[in-house]
């Protein structure tokens, strides 16, 4: 029930980003002659501001944050004499502050150099009424003109110096990593040396093993697809008129014949290939290895297959302009020779638009969620070389046209079957944003719920059970139908045991982590000892056990196959769990550092905003790789004592890996 209210919540933020752009509270800013820094709100009527201490898992707290600071020092916390208001919130189920008139908040200052004074910050709050919900972000800045004249300067005194460099010392010794205890004094680790640079001491291993199956896994889905867009009512009538032509065409010579039809074909390709080609040229190399870890992106793909799969259960259906259409069937009329075809095979992906347009943005999407730079051009090469197959093979043995089956009701069927399957994917790319914001409103029991129900319904649709509005009348369910629906059900049955905790290997790719599941009585998944590079790498010393750093991402589809298929052997669950101090960093984390931490990279200036941004810089300036998978073996001087590993399914190779890291450690 809380999951629940928390996803209406969730609805309401997003509904209130989406309309008309609104702010219920100003702010005003200001320092006065007792050097506090003044923040000033009004509220609008019927909106109320959260406190600055709120409790786990509830709305997010008023916090004031101050990045950039000189000739000036901070005395103390944001306060404020505002009074609030607490009350229990059935929507977090839990006791809610908040104030309950216009506050104003104080932050005192020590000018200690108002020529060089400069302050910047931002204020991170969320504001609320009856029916909607507001993140924001306010950004304040000084300078030495917004100083009051006569405001007391502060000079550093002896005492606050040496203060201060105690705290600089007390920050230095909290870096130091220390085996056993102070009085032994044994080697110390600097946790700056932890992230230094072992690329070339990682190379002296050999290269890392790691098999690039994603090129082949693109073809080979893009392939199916297209296949499956040749039996839609838009393509399918289309092959027998198509080949029919050319031969008609070339009566008295048969060989040019097929010479037009194989034109035909290749320039299907050709204009397929070309779109993919241009999907790559727009987002860029290095965009298309992000899209699989953008949670933005994930939530844009997951409405667009949201919209492919209405269309595809005949709400709507998506067709471009019929000028487009025309102007290439003129073009096909008023020129010759391959021209002339080529055109005939542009107005085909015209006209075929409003069945193949969503098979084409599924397999586009998951193609460059698949992180391939290349990944949508040869994905649109495998669909257009299934769409150029039949017209090719029918002209070279047309005596196989008269065996085609005939247009009807079945190839409508075949587009509601592909909506029910768009519908599934479409919660995968969700389920990647939920796992980088942390929402929690799509956890595997959830998501699984939702797939068993989606194949459960495709299962009656195929029985004739359920009738969609474009739908014939079934009065005899086919042998085929029959078997696709026994195929159906049984698939929703295998994903049930998932709801008590089965690892389910088969769907591993798409469904959310075990760990994301409340209710598991699974214990052969292996959990990380650390989310944190430095905390684990203390815990390492101190135990004096090697370290496996794992890469991963929440929307990484082939660290969940690792997860599932090689982690989950009692071989290797055993060996990382007790041999090692596993420690998974995921590089698609959106939780906000303190404070934006600027560092230099090729000659730029980059800012880490999030634990993500941290983790992945790790990567790229330690390891120098920035793809995930990515296991590397260290010492607990952070130094490698084996090669890197990726993407590989294979268990005895994944054994050796960690047998021999564990015998270099130890040497």
């Amino acid at each position: 029930m809380k999951r629940i209210k928390l996803f209406i919540f969730l609805l309401t933020l997003s509904s209130a980003v989406f309309s008309q752009i609104q702010e219920p509270v100003k702010w005003q800013s200001s320092i006065n002659n007792a050097g506090e820094l003044v923040f000033t709100t009004k509220i609008d009527h019927g909106w109320h501001l959260y406190d600055m201490n709120m409790p786990s898992g509830g709305p997010i707290p008023t916090t004031f944050v101050f990045e950039n600071r000189k000739g000036v020092e901070l005395s103390g916390k944001v306060t404020t004499l505002t009074g609030i208001t607490t009350e229990f919130d059935d929507m977090f189920d839990m006791n809610i502050s908040w104030y309950k008139e216009n506050p104003t908040f104080t932050q005192k200052l020590k000018i200690t150099d108002p020529d060089k004074f400069s302050l910047e910050g931002y204020i991170d709050y969320m504001t609320c009424n009856d029916e909607n919900c507001i993140k924001c972000k306010e950004e304040f800045s000084f300078s030495k003109k917004d100083l009051p004249a006569g405001i007391a300067v502060i000079k550093a005194e002896p005492v606050a110096a040496a203060e201060e460099d105690l705290k600089e010392l007390k920050e230095f010794k909290e870096l130091k990593i220390f085996k056993d205890s102070l009085e032994s004094e044994p080697a110390v680790v600097e946790t700056t040396d932890l992230w230094r640079p072992v690329i070339e001491e990682l190379n002296t291993f050999g290269s890392g093993k790691e098999v690039d199956t994603s090129w082949l896994a693109i073809f080979l889905l893009c392939f199916g697809g297209g296949f499956l867009a040749l039996l839609t009512p838009c393509v399918w009538p289309i092959i027998p008129m198509t080949v029919s032509f050319f031969l008609k065409r070339s009566k008295a010579n048969r060989k040019k014949a097929v010479t037009d039809a194989l034109t035909y074909g290749l320039s299907i390709i050709v204009i397929y290939l070309a779109l993919g080609l241009l999907i790559t040229m727009i987002f860029g190399a290095s965009a298309l290895n992000n899209l699989s870890t953008n949670a933005i992106f994930n939530l844009l793909f997951f409405a667009l297959l949201i919209l492919f799969a209405v269309s595809f259960f005949g709400a709507f259906e998506l067709t471009l302009p019929a000028s487009w259409t025309n102007k290439m069937d003129s073009k096909a009329e008023s020129t010759t020779g391959f021209l002339s075809i080529f055109f005939m095979a542009f107005t085909l992906v015209l006209v075929s638009f409003s069945c193949t347009g969503p098979i084409i943005g599924g397999l586009l999407v998951q193609a460059a969620s698949m992180g391939s730079i290349i990944g949508p051009a040869v994905g649109m090469f495998g669909f257009g070389l299934a769409l150029a197959i039949p017209f090719a093979l029918f002209a070279i043995f047309p005596s196989l046209l008269q065996n085609l089956p005939k247009s009807g009701g079945w190839l409508n069927s075949v587009k509601v079957v592909l909506g029910f399957l768009e519908l599934a994917l479409a919660l995968k790319f969700l389920s990647v944003a939920d796992l980088a914001y942390g929402w929690k409103i799509l956890d595997r029991e959830v998501f699984l719920v939702l797939w068993i129900v989606i194949f459960i319904l495709l299962g009656f649709y195929l029985l004739g059970k359920i009738k969609l509005a474009n739908d014939s009348d079934l009065k005899h369910v086919s042998v085929t139908r029959l078997f696709l629906a026994i195929i159906s059900f049984s698939f929703a049955v295998y994903m049930a045991p998932g709801l008590w905790g089965a690892p389910l290997k088969a769907i591993s790719a798409f469904s959310p982590p075990l760990y994301t599941q409340d209710f598991n009585l699974y214990n052969g998944e292996v959990h990380p000892k650390f989310y944190d590079y430095d905390e684990g790498m203390q815990y390492a010393a101190k135990n004096k056990k090697p370290v496996m750093v794992d890469f991963t991402g929440f929307g990484c589809v082939n660290c969940r196959e690792m997860e599932a298929a090689v982690w989950s052997d009692p071989r290797v669950k055993g060996m990382i769990d007790n041999d090692y101090v596993l420690i998974s960093l995921y590089v698609d984390n959106k939780t906000q550092l303190p404070e934006p931490v600027e560092i230099t990279e090729y000659g730029k200036t980059v800012k880490l905003r999030t634990i993500g941004d941290k983790w992945s810089y790790l990567q790229r300036a330690k390891f120098g790789a920035n793809a995930q998978p990515y296991y590397v073996l260290l010492n607990n001087q952070g130094m490698p004592v084996g090669p890197w590993r990726a993407y590989d399914k294979n268990i005895d190779e994944y054994i050796k890996f960690l047998q021999d890291g564990v015998k270099n450690y130890k040497n």
